[in-house]
């Protein structure tokens, strides 16, 4: 079963101390030889930044995109970069995976929309507004004060500059009140790249049903994440039985449509089941069993993340 995975913290690893660790082959969760034994069609690379942890957020994230061109660059038979749906099924059809870039924390454009249009030049095309930290676009889905407050004016700003350029706006780890106000001015449908159910799992980081339903509506997508903190109550672990769940329950809400697939590999500590992403054929015999048809599960593993691809890129 192909599969786009609309998350992962693997570039992370590259950096520092780590600056060892290759993209062919590695100890991580995601690596190209396990993404081929997968069947992926497409991974999203984030390049993740905690801001608090860097004097300038901007240059940190290039420091990382620069890692990443590197290693795409020496494993270019096998992989390529792909800035929207043409060049996914282009890369297809010459037998390589599409490595599809995107940066967590709105942090790295530094309150400018010159980084921003910066970062597209270079291939970026989704960007995670917040991540834990209150920035210039708005606040975290963290510590009850900030869950009702919205974008910033800069906020808005830089999502109405996104859908001019063609880039996916991401919701996952923003608060709610910034997610209601990205659903009222966003002309083009929306992605909650990594972002579970909270009625599932009462977890602040975990969409509601409201907003899993706007964001149906909207067209845009949710992808399941891996993190058990966001997905059940086994403490550190992360079942199958866990994300049948969580699927069951969007699909009920939202329709099978808004379903998608963003791992979280490689950015979470929790002992998942399914450990790396080799071995996601495990949740397609799990969705099987639950009495998924096989069209179902091939839009929540591709099919619906390359529309909102076609649509917005």
């Amino acid at each position: 079963m192909k599969l786009i995975d609309l998350h992962c913290d693997t570039i992370s690893h590259f950096m520092g101390e780590n600056a060892e660790v290759t993209l062919k082959r590695n100890n991580l969760s995601v690596d190209l030889e396990k993404l081929k034994q997968g069947d992926y069609l497409a991974q999203t690379f984030a390049l993740f930044v905690n801001k608090e942890h860097v004097k300038s957020p901007h240059d940190y994230c290039m420091k990382m995109a620069e890692k990443f061109f590197q290693e795409i660059d020496q494993n270019s038979s096998l992989i390529a970069l792909a800035r929207n749906y043409d060049e996914i099924i282009k890369n297809e059809k010459e037998g390589r995976l599409s490595a599809i870039l995107s940066i967590e924390e709105g942090a790295t454009i530094e309150g400018n929309l010159k980084n921003l249009k910066d970062f597209y030049d270079m291939g970026v095309r989704m960007m995670t507004l917040t991540w834990n930290y209150e920035n210039e676009i708005g606040y975290p889905n963290k510590g009850e004060e900030n869950h009702t407050k919205g974008l910033k004016p800069f906020g808005v700003e830089t999502v109405e500059y996104m859908n001019e350029l063609g880039m996916l706006v991401d919701v996952s780890h923003l608060s709610d009140g910034g997610f209601y106000d990205v659903a009222k001015i966003s002309k083009k449908p929306f992605i909650a790249t990594h972002s579970n159910a909270r009625s599932v799992t009462g977890h602040m980081r975990n969409l509601t049903d409201d907003m899993i339903k706007i964001l149906s509506n909207k067209g845009g997508v949710t992808g399941i994440n891996f993190c058990s903190a966001f997905m059940g109550d086994h403490g550190d672990n992360t079942y199958i039985e866990d994300m049948i769940k969580h699927i069951k329950h969007i699909r009920n809400v939202g329709g099978i449509d808004v379903l998608a697939i963003g791992t979280d590999f490689d950015g979470i500590s929790s002992k998942v089941e399914i450990d790396n992403a080799s071995q996601m054929g495990k949740l397609v015999q799990a969705l099987d069993k639950a009495g998924f048809k096989e069209e179902d599960i091939e839009k929540l593993y591709y099919k619906n993340a390359l529309r909102l691809i076609k649509d917005v890129l």
